[in-house]
């Protein structure tokens, strides 16, 4: 199928201004995409409409806020095929889903315990670890990348000992936009006994995801990487673990009963809700679902990885400009750098051209030290970038190159 880019652009209305005198080239969509037009009139309409707290009214507003938020929850079991709703809880993005199962399913770790990720992990799925380990002595182990930025999987089966609890991944990087091998790597835990942590910020955008294929203990993603709004994240947990955990936070919503004597907690997935949740942007996510699916996955992944194709090659062909992560298997991610130009001067200067790029350690400074470079330039691609941005871009970088070398 053949997109129509003209609707689709027509649909992100800031893709229609200007930065300076120049049209705006939004290349840094792995930090965050742009939002549909029916996203943030859902928003809109939510506030004017139907601004009542959910699960705790049996006026009609109320009500009507609820099925929105539930609706949302149902289109997200869905999307990722998990088995039920009660799998599905709503976090305020992907980190924050990954502090949950830190603090809730690291709570059963003992002194001695050992976790398995990998060097290209983003801060978010190394800080909550490491801030497990001033209350637990547990160990990190660490998987190394070869020079095309592909995981060394013989490294990982042999990090695998009687200790392990945990091997926790990223989907796709965020830097090298490396796809990893998620299903194998899952299996082999599993044969191991240890528990899968996914983290698919960066692939809930461009891959399908079926967690139940997968076998994943644990996946999580982030609304506003998806075309939808920020501040919303979710959490998939297989229910059994989910029921074997204890709650994240305290407050209202994940309880049945309170005393002063004691508390006895909600059932799932309201157990991991503490408070009022963001249910405005809940339930505009459901638009941006919508939105992803209405246009088709296999298309968006087909136009983008045409989109990073032809600019690798371009980009490839720029004397002085080397690329960071070359693997086979890639999503729309492109990092580079320019001879010993400094990352932001380049990044300054294409803004300036009106193409807005990434630069620095993209959360992701082990990766970094591992690369040898304090940071890359970064473009990353969505549905509604075109080729004649990326031309843009790419004869930008031509013009700015002689100021930073």
């Amino acid at each position: 199928m053949k997109l129509d880019l003209n609707d689709i652009r027509g649909r992100f209305p800031i893709l229609e201004r200007t930065v300076g005198d120049k049209p705006l080239v939004y290349l840094d969509n792995t930090a965050t995409s742009q939002t549909p037009r029916e996203v943030v009139e859902a928003v809109v309409n939510m506030y004017e409409h139907y601004k009542a707290n959910v699960h705790r009214g049996v006026h009609t507003v109320s009500q009507e806020a609820t099925d929105m938020q539930e609706h949302t929850r149902r289109r997200v079991r869905d999307y990722i095929n998990a088995s039920s709703v009660e799998e599905v809880i709503f976090t305020r993005g992907t980190t924050e889903a990954i502090n949950l199962v830190a603090s809730s399913f690291g709570d059963r770790f003992r002194d001695g315990d050992e976790i398995i990720l990998t060097v290209m992990e983003h801060h978010a799925n190394i800080v909550p670890w490491q801030l497990l380990q001033r209350h637990k002595d547990i160990k990190l182990r660490v998987v190394d990348i070869n020079e095309r930025g592909e995981l060394d999987l013989e490294q990982y089966k042999s990090l695998f000992n009687e200790r392990t609890v945990l091997a926790t991944f990223t989907h796709v990087s965020n830097v090298l936009g490396t796809v990893n091998p998620v299903k194998e790597m899952i299996r082999i835990a599993h044969e191991h006994g240890v528990t899968a942590l996914v983290d698919g910020a960066q692939a809930s955008p461009h891959l399908p995801i079926d967690v139940r294929d997968l076998d994943c203990d644990f996946y999580v993603f982030s609304s506003h990487k998806m075309y939808g709004p920020t501040g919303v994240g979710v959490l998939y947990g297989k229910k059994e673990l989910l029921e074997s955990m204890p709650p994240y936070q305290g407050g209202g919503e994940m309880i049945k009963h309170v005393s002063f004597n004691g508390t006895t907690f909600a059932d799932l997935p309201f157990k991991f809700e503490a408070g009022t949740p963001d249910f405005v942007d809940i339930a505009a996510f459901a638009k941006a679902l919508d939105f992803i699916e209405e246009v088709g996955l296999d298309n968006i992944r087909e136009h983008e990885e045409e989109l990073l194709r032809y600019t690798t090659e371009k980009i490839a062909e720029i004397p002085g400009v080397k690329i960071y992560g070359t693997a086979p298997h890639k999503s729309a991610v492109l990092s580079f750098n320019v001879g010993d130009a400094h990352n932001y001067d380049v990044g300054f200067l294409l803004d300036k051209l009106g193409v807005a790029v990434r630069t620095g350690h993209h959360c992701a400074q082990p990766l970094m030290e591992r690369l040898g470079v304090p940071g890359t330039v970064r473009a990353s691609f969505a549905v509604y970038n075109t080729k004649e941005e990326a031309d843009i871009f790419i004869s930008s970088l031509k013009r700015i190159i002689p100021m930073v070398l």
